[in-house]
């Protein structure tokens, strides 16, 4: 294991909160009723920073009186009471709140029970035109027991599958919430995926009713997707019924049901009270080698998990404005709805990253009043390359808090937030997953922030590194565990009845604990840092590297847009480590450059992580949550076929792929 090149003994924090903040910090107020009711130690007055550690240390040495009190505190509503808080706590198969009946949806439009909010905006939708659009608390309400009425009129049932092929839309919100208040199973796709991609999905959980898009702008160009929707009829032969949505202004195709006639009625709706781990959803994971993984999750667990992350980590409740950039095939969308549990306004963007420019998700934000907002490490990067000053050019005023996840934000991401849109400005870099549908370390608002590093790890969240020995290590780069259960984790995976691929993916390396799939490192104090991906880590001569540290030094150089870096064994014991570069416009990779991309590899990483190649390709490919492709890349450079390397259906540009495969394959021969 190699120690950790992130931080000095004693680095000074970016950003620290001031007492005022502290004090006003949800967390804190948590931490004082825990420690008067729950057994939790008390504060130590005046030192943040010791309060939490001693905060967390309770939350996984004491889980059940620390999930309760985080139960008490959102005022989670029980129907009917649990026999305890946790029954069985191994893993897999912890029993969570075993006897609890609720509904994850009356717990997300409770607001609208307030006379004084039901007015209000639950929902603020906007598009390219960034023309934010309104939908109150007491409107999403009508609409979902609409919505519910009509559903449970088709014959929908607690346990069936309802589908979504849906862009970031407030009819997708509240097509998700009337599938949770009748105690159906929801699960979607954005309609930038195509056919086989969503049947690989939908065709695993048989749904009984598809919510679907006629189309839908994007990058300012109009998308159809009648074809597409026409495919995904004729191959999901469990349908009883098909809604369309008209985005384009399109009529119904034969056979289906128009949504206005869904949600018109003013119905007030009913909740079925379900078990605690009764499903709420089937989320997917990217399918890049196969299959994806169809990963279900439970009312209790997510309802428990999301307003401990939103209320305690993000510091959200009502009054504010809550925009994190998403589609609906992204864990992210269903984390960003779960900003209506808190009583927040959620902000939905239908449109582009990127469109008419770089700059257009600090405009949504601007536009919004997003207090916090949210996006990708790599957004922030090419907000950098590209010399935005959104704290200048735009008002920013109302955000507290830029959060990003999806890849670690790097150092120099962290200093361009910090100068480019407020120095008071919480970043929030967090990580965790599809396969939780939240955190694992991240944002904590009463501690400070230090460049290239997550706040913390998450309350409840027993976080560790470990070596190849399953040893704890401290300072050392090591695998990420999580040693208990968190409420959370998945029930199991669809079509897997004996659980064999569920304990295969996250329990066979460790037997008992929950192996990730991360390169992190726990600092001394407290801190975490995230090295990208372990199945894809750079490991020569026993120097162990994420890639993302490897990104993060070479793509500061202006000439390099993205990069991909990969480590191959090959037959004969040798190491191949070649790194792939997607170029500015008008640069070429001379010898000037490539002088430079290794000189800087050598002098801030190390001299062992000097690619032996630099290739310049015409651009990286991602899957389709924007994630670099890896390990399918290194199987393909291995001589594995392209098509049992990846599922093209998961990635981005399929096309890019067979340069790898033919570089593999001019490799084997010589």
């Amino acid at each position: 294991m190699t120690t950790a090149p992130h931080h000095a003994d004693q680095p000074t924090p970016l950003w620290r909160p001031d007492a005022d903040r502290v004090a006003r910090a949800q967390v804190t107020r948590f931490h004082a009723r825990a420690a008067e009711r729950h057994g939790a130690p008390a504060p130590v007055p005046g030192d943040p920073e010791a309060s939490y550690a001693a905060l967390h240390r309770w939350s996984v040495a004491a889980p059940e009186p620390f999930w309760q009190a985080v139960a008490e505190w959102c005022d989670v509503r029980f129907t009917r009471p649990y026999e305890r808080v946790l029954a069985d706590a191994s893993m897999p198969g912890a029993v969570w709140f075993p006897g609890a009946t609720l509904n994850y949806a009356e717990h997300a439009l409770r607001t609208a029970e307030d006379p004084a909010r039901a007015a209000g905006p639950a929902l603020l939708h906007t598009d390219e035109t960034l023309d934010p659009h309104p939908v109150t608390w007491a409107e999403l309400r009508t609409r979902v027991g609409s919505l519910a009425a009509e559903l449970r009129r088709l014959g929908v049932r607690p346990g069936d599958r309802i589908s979504g092929y849906l862009p970031n839309i407030p009819q997708a919100v509240v097509a998700f919430l009337a599938t949770a208040a009748v105690g159906a199973v929801w699960t979607s796709c954005a309609p930038d995926f195509g056919a086989r991609s969503v049947l690989d999905r939908f065709q695993q959980v048989e749904p009984v009713v598809l919510f679907t898009v006629d189309g839908y702008h994007y990058g300012g160009k109009r998308h159809e997707r009648a074809d597409t929707v026409a495919e995904l009829r004729a191959g999901l032969p469990t349908l009883r019924a098909v809604v369309h949505i008209p985005l384009l202004g399109t009529p119904a195709p034969e056979g289906a049901v128009e949504w206005d006639e869904l949600i018109s009625g003013d119905v007030e709706p009913v909740f079925e009270q379900v078990p605690f781990d009764h499903p709420l959803w089937v989320l997917y994971s990217s399918g890049t080698t196969g299959l994806p993984k169809a990963i279900v999750q439970s009312q209790g667990g997510i309802l428990l998990e999301h307003l401990k992350q939103l209320s305690l980590h993000c510091d959200l409740g009502p009054g504010d404005r809550f925009f994190w950039y998403t589609s609906t095939g992204w864990m992210m969308w269903n984390f960003l709805v779960s900003g209506l549990l808190v009583g927040a306004t959620v902000v939905l963007y239908d449109g582009s990253p990127g469109h008419p420019d770089t700059a257009a998700q600090w405009r949504v934000a601007e536009r919004t009043g997003a207090t916090l907002f949210g996006t990708s490490a790599a957004y922030v990067m090419a907000c950098r390359k590209a010399g935005l000053h959104p704290g200048r050019d735009l008002d920013l005023s109302r955000v507290r808090c830029v959060a990003t996840t999806g890849s670690p934000l790097p150092p120099d991401g962290f200093r361009w937030i910090h100068d480019a849109v407020a120095e008071d400005m919480w970043i929030a870099s967090v990580s965790g997953g599809t396969d939780v549908c939240s955190c694992f370390a991240g944002a904590v608002p009463t501690l400070p922030v230090y460049v290239g590093e997550l706040q913390a790890p998450c309350l409840g969240t027993d976080l560790r590194a470990w070596d190849e020995q399953g040893k704890p290590v401290v300072d050392e780069v090591g695998e990420l565990i999580v040693a208990a259960p968190l409420p959370s984790m998945p029930l199991r995976f669809w079509n897997d009845p004996d659980g064999r691929r569920y304990r295969e993916s996250y329990f066979e390396t460790f037997p008992g604990v929950w192996r990730h799939g991360d390169w992190i490192t726990l600092t001394s104090r407290g801190t975490v840092v995230v090295h990208g991906r372990s199945d894809s880590t750079l490991n020569r001569q026993g120097v162990r590297m994420g890639s993302a540290d490897i990104y993060e030094a070479v793509e500061r150089l202006p000439e390099i847009r993205e990069s991909l870096v990969i480590g191959v064994e090959e037959p004969d014991g040798g190491y191949w480590m070649p790194l792939f570069v997607h170029l500015a416009p008008g640069t070429t990779l001379d010898d000037a450059l490539l002088d430079r991309i290794k000189r800087t590899i050598r002098q801030q990483l190390s001299p062992r992580h000097v690619p032996d190649e630099v290739i310049a390709v015409e651009a990286i490919p991602h899957t389709l949550t924007g994630k670099r492709i890896e390990v399918p890349v290194k199987r393909l450079l291995q001589g594995t076929p392209l098509e049992q390397a990846v599922n093209p259906g998961s990635v981005d540009n399929p096309a890019l792929l067979a340069f790898y495969a033919d570089l593999g394959r001019r490799r084997r021969q010589g």
